[in-house]
């Protein structure tokens, strides 16, 4: 059940305010409006008046909602209207008037509109014109011509919505932080639906301004991108010539007069507007000397690794730039997909938006190395190779989403837990469509018998206790041809698991054939160690669990995920 305050002003407000709630609606959406309560239960009712005018009982019953107000003349508060609309989810069963009347009176009583029991509280009136919610208007004086104490309102009727889902046995709301992104209203769900639309203008344009956020490394670039998406945009630009703001519109999204519906970054979300991303950019932009070469995909692939040991170790601010990095990583992976996991990746981008705000703020600085491989990618499609890099880095980014829910959870997030347990299902999801095909061509390409026997003694002797496990998973034959690749690339076999073995526990890997797959992939790859070196080298002599990630009990929730 969802809640929202509204505050409106003005001479008419009250009136106007009516007249909607009375009226046919923007696309004739309104069904048989009538009351279902207000402070005194018989204040009059445009929708069951059948002999008489409907905007006469309108304006009767916008006088007596406004009484209180018009008494204190000039002394009236600047804000003199408050709206609420209570919306349930489309699977809750239909509640009956007397039902929402209750649920409204619940509602007044908790804002500190209508206190039970207070007969000298604000006026208020309860209006059902469909069936799945309601809209309270209440004037902001007292019968008393005292203001209401309203500390808090919007805090206030939220805990009061979870307490009603409970007793009415409804879809039961996470507890929200104030970081979400603001919803879409029901005029734009019902526009979009009436343009076929399968998402409202104001989620499409955030998910693009969040798209050319992790993409830009420049203000200029930023624009350019978003631009370049469709989207129009218009600065707001002070008398000094300086940029402060910006909005943005899609093309054909207009208002009753045709012009352009404009959205303000920060109404799209808090952490859009221009000086966010403005001290995003500065803190991340390219520095002027030369990047270290490298595949990015295993730049990305050993940024992302490191999250896990981030979120354990490393203090709030620099996990949340994690997450938030994380989320930007992304934003921008979909065009990299195949066709078949692409809409799944994009699920995962737009349901793990949520775990990426929170009320700490984030240290952008520290995750520099996980945004600009990313770029990298992104701005090179030539180098998507054939599957193996995404596979490699989604391998590892779930883990990284598993560790994140657990991260908010020990801190009460719980939008945020809730968005990152619904990443994982689609992650999971893209992942096996994208790494199936690269490890069955992996196997294709298996050693002989003798090779493979030799790889399992090997095998044995670095990781026993998850060599049998290793041994009969159905990546084993992949795992053998990224070993045989290495070997011929002049590593040593011993040395290269050790190495492998070495960057984090295998404990909390769903399949550690496949985990250790991508890792030698990516070892393979290095330049060899040279003759000295590889004497020098002791085998099994790397200590587990890594320094990078001490091992901490994973519980059977994590690994349920990863199936």
């Amino acid at each position: 059940m969802i809640p929202k305050i509204i505050l409106s002003r003005g001479p008419r407000a009250t009136r106007r305010l009516i007249g909607y709630l009375f009226g046919k609606g923007t696309a004739n959406e309104h069904v048989d409006p009538h009351l279902v309560a207000s402070w005194n239960d018989f204040a009059p009712d445009p929708g069951r008046s059948p002999h008489r005018d409907p905007r006469q009982v309108e304006d009767q019953l916008a006088m007596q909602l406004d009484q209180p107000v018009k008494m204190l003349g000039d002394r009236a508060p600047k804000f003199t209207v408050w709206h609420c609309p209570v919306r349930a989810a489309p699977e809750d069963p239909i509640l009956t008037d007397a039902q929402w009347a209750e649920i409204a009176r619940r509602i007044v009583a908790a804002a500190g509109i209508a206190p039970d029991g207070d007969d000298e509280a604000c006026r208020w009136a309860a209006v059902r014109h469909a069936d799945d919610h309601i809209h309270i208007a209440a004037t902001l004086v007292r019968q008393d011509g005292r203001r209401p104490h309203r500390d808090h309102d919007i805090r206030a009727v939220q805990r009061e919505a979870r307490k009603i889902e409970f007793d009415y046995g409804l879809r039961r709301l996470k507890p929200g932080d104030g970081t979400a992104a603001k919803r879409p209203t029901s005029k734009e769900v019902f526009k979009a639906k009436r343009l076929g639309q399968d998402a409202t203008s104001r989620e499409i344009l955030r998910r693009r301004v969040r798209w050319a956020m992790a993409a830009a490394s420049t203000e200029a670039e930023f624009f350019a991108l978003l631009e370049a998406t469709g989207v129009d945009v218009r600065p707001k630009t002070e008398p000094s010539g300086d940029v402060t703001g910006y909005s943005v519109s899609l093309p054909g999204d207009v208002n009753k007069q045709k012009e352009p519906i404009w959205y303000s970054g920060s109404t799209l979300a808090s952490d859009l507007s221009l000086p966010k991303i403005r001290k995003r950019l500065s803190i991340t932009a390219p520095e002027p000397v030369a990047v270290r070469p490298g595949n990015p995909w295993h730049q990305a692939t050993a940024a992302t690794e490191r999250i896990p040991h981030h979120l354990i170790h490393s203090s709030d601010e620099v996990a949340q730039s994690q997450l938030d990095a994380l989320g930007g990583a992304l934003d921008l992976l979909p065009p990299t997909a195949p066709d078949a996991a692409r809409a799944e990746l994009e699920r995962a981008a737009v349901a793990f938006e949520r775990a990426t705000r929170s009320r700490i703020a984030a240290d952008h600085a520290s995750a520099r190395a996980l945004r600009r491989s990313i770029q990298t990618i992104w701005k090179d499609p030539a180098r998507h190779e054939d599957g193996t890099g995404l596979a490699m880095l989604l391998d590892v980014a779930l883990t990284a989403v598993a560790y994140a829910m657990h991260w908010h959870r020990t801190r009460q997030h719980i939008q945020q837990q809730a968005a990152a347990e619904q990443t994982l299902i689609h992650l999971q999801a893209a992942y096996e469509q994208i790494a199936e095909p690269v490890l069955a061509g992996l196997a294709d390409r298996k050693p002989s018998h003798q090779t493979r026997h030799r790889y399992a003694y090997h095998l044995r002797q670095a990781v026993p206790e998850h060599a049998q496990r290793i041994l009969t998973d159905p990546a084993w034959d992949a795992l053998t041809t990224v070993l045989a690749v290495a070997e011929a690339a002049g590593h040593n076999v011993a040395t290269v698991l050790d190495q492998a073995l070495s960057q984090r526990t295998l404990d909390d890997a769903h399949s550690p054939a496949r985990a250790l797959t991508w890792r030698i992939r990516r070892l393979g790859e290095r330049h060899p160690p040279g003759p000295r070196a590889q004497a020098a080298s002791t085998p099994h002599s790397a200590q587990r669990p890594s320094p990078l990630l001490p091992s901490v009990p994973f519980s059977s929730e994590f690994k349920g995920r990863r199936r």
